[in-house]
């Protein structure tokens, strides 16, 4: 670890952020947080990109837009 910081947590959020650690097989509580975020990002553009899901009808050719003539 480069540089590395202090931060204050409860003793309850201490106890989850542990509890990760296991379940996920993280070597420490900065990869458990690390992991957090990412699994944050990718749920919010899972949740964004499929705003058009369902929505969104096959390309056909006169889509094309150039003329074929």
């Amino acid at each position: 670890m480069s540089d590395s910081t202090t931060v204050r947590v409860s003793k309850g959020t201490l106890e989850m952020l542990e509890h990760f650690k296991e379940a996920l097989g993280a070597g420490s509580i900065d990869e458990v947080i690390k992991l957090l975020i990412k699994w944050h990002r990718k749920s919010i553009l899972e949740k964004n990109i499929g705003l058009d899901r369902g929505k969104l009808k096959p390309f056909t050719e006169e889509d094309r837009g150039e003329d074929r003539g």
